[in-house]
């Protein structure tokens, strides 16, 4: 299992060093818009400033209703991934084109309330599939159990996506699930980077 810090509750920005020396297999960018979620995050110039030196590779979540200048923006980043949400368009072929174009592997990401099944004509043309296991636009909240039987049923379906959970992740809660990716975010940043992820890496 792979290990994605999100920086969605970080303390302190310049703390972004100490996370990137640590080797998470990624950093987890949460963008929102203040419209698709009620949270809004930081502009594409706020986080190019924060991530431009890092050396972690990068993962991003768009939870934004406008994904076409969103997507026009991060590209620039270089990121591994950029990631939509399904509900946020009635269109998802488009910006799953649009990725895949930019040469970038795209993620499709559904809410708790969105079931596989919606998706299930879309995953052969995904890199990525992202269960939210909390409602997105806040960090810190308890993970759902009704993401454990998306993300079974995700990897029963096994094509060429990588599965990711994010929301409510911990040293309790990361093995009740087994995705290819896990994004962390307040169980690191809510106290000692190094000392969290030391606790999860003994657990998985």
């Amino acid at each position: 299992m792979k290990l994605a810090v999100s920086i969605l509750q970080i303390k302190n920005i310049n703390d972004l060093k100490v996370i990137d020396n640590l080797d998470f297999d990624y950093l987890h960018l949460d963008i929102m818009d203040g419209l698709f979620v009620p949270n809004k995050t930081w502009e594409y110039e706020e986080i190019n400033s924060f991530v431009k030196d890092t050396k972690t590779k990068l993962d991003v979540h768009l939870m934004v209703n406008d994904i076409d200048s969103y997507i026009d923006d991060f590209k620039n980043l270089n990121p591994e991934f950029i990631t939509f949400h399904y509900e946020a368009t009635n269109d998802p072929m488009k910006y799953i084109n649009k990725i895949k174009d930019l040469g970038i592997k795209v993620g499709m990401s559904i809410k708790p309330n969105t079931s596989v099944e919606e998706i299930k004509d879309f995953l052969p043309l995904l890199d990525l599939v992202l269960v939210m296991s909390v409602e997105p636009g806040f960090g810190g909240q308890k993970f759902m159990d009704s993401a454990i039987s998306k993300v079974n049923e995700l990897n029963a379906l096994k094509g060429d996506y990588v599965v990711e959970i994010d929301g409510g992740i911990n040293d309790e809660t990361i093995n009740l699930v087994n995705p290819d990716i896990a994004v962390v975010g307040s169980f690191i940043t809510n106290g000692d980077y190094k000392e969290n992820k030391e606790k999860l890496k003994r657990v998985i």
